[in-house]
């Protein structure tokens, strides 16, 4: 199988039913199991008021990642606020939502079914509508799952990149999520995942993702996704510096993936 980069206004917008809780202004699936990978894909966007009520998946742990905008976030009884930056896992089986109280800006949010190619295999169960009464409990952090915010986690060196662990075997997750930043001129040496597939986010900047002899574009709203055992490299391209999220299907880390 070959690299496939989707550029996500280039994907249809899903017909979502609000009775099974899908009160989502747009939601769409860059990648699926139709596209090669064992994880789906999932953009949407929160316009001021919307929500994705109670729900839970009962085959497939759930990352999500808030990319603008701010709103609450509730993990069985207990309650946090989210904001551009934060970082989260929902373990499957566990009740969940999501609500945008802002009442002039839009949230995007990217997330990964983990394991599931498709919604409908991760078990999605509608749990009931988030009441006024959930959104007025206290957010005193989450008791279950993990969130955390990049502004908090420190960055390595990796092939010519700096990356942020945001989850993983260090916080308990069999999956990956990092943030990645390269800057203008460098190139991601060419490298492989010889134990996990890698989806990759292209959040700012424009650059190249090339395998053998063949390069890809990508930029701004871009996935990548790279098959387990494809060697490839990441070029920035831009003069400005490129900022990507990187999801590993089936490795904790950059060095259980290797």
């Amino acid at each position: 199988m070959s690299i496939t980069v989707i550029h996500t206004p280039d994907v249809e917008i899903e017909k979502m039913q609000k009775r099974d809780g899908w009160a989502i202004s747009e939601f769409r699936l860059p990648i699926t199991g139709e596209t090669g990978s064992a994880t789906t894909v999932f953009y949407s966007i929160f316009r001021p008021g919307s929500t994705h009520a109670k729900h839970l998946h009962t085959e497939s742990d759930e990352i999500a990642v808030y990319l603008s905008g701010n709103g609450v976030v509730g993990q069985g009884n207990s309650r946090a606020e989210v904001s551009t930056g934060h970082c989260r896992l929902m373990p499957k089986g566990t009740e969940h939502f999501f609500y945008n109280e802002t009442e002039d800006k839009d949230a995007r949010v990217i997330g990964f079914y983990m394991g599931a190619p498709s919604v409908v295999g991760t078990g999605y169960k509608f749990c009931g509508n988030a009441t006024p009464e959930d959104l007025a409990q206290p957010r005193d952090d989450l008791n279950d799952g993990i969130l955390v915010h990049l502004n908090n986690l420190e960055s390595k060196s990796w092939k010519n990149a700096q990356v942020q662990p945001a989850i993983g075997t260090h916080n308990g997750s069999p999956n990956a999520l990092l943030h990645v930043t390269l800057q203008p001129g460098k190139t991601i040496e060419a490298h492989k995942f010889s134990n996990a597939e890698a989806i990759y986010y292209l959040e700012s900047g424009e650059g190249k993702i090339s395998e053998q002899e063949n390069s890809q574009d990508v930029e701004f709203d871009s996935f990548a996704f790279v098959p387990k055992g494809t060697s490839h490299e990441i070029e920035n391209k831009g003069s400005s510096v490129l900022e990507m999220f990187l999801v590993l299907t089936g490795a904790g880390s950059l060095e259980e993936a290797a």
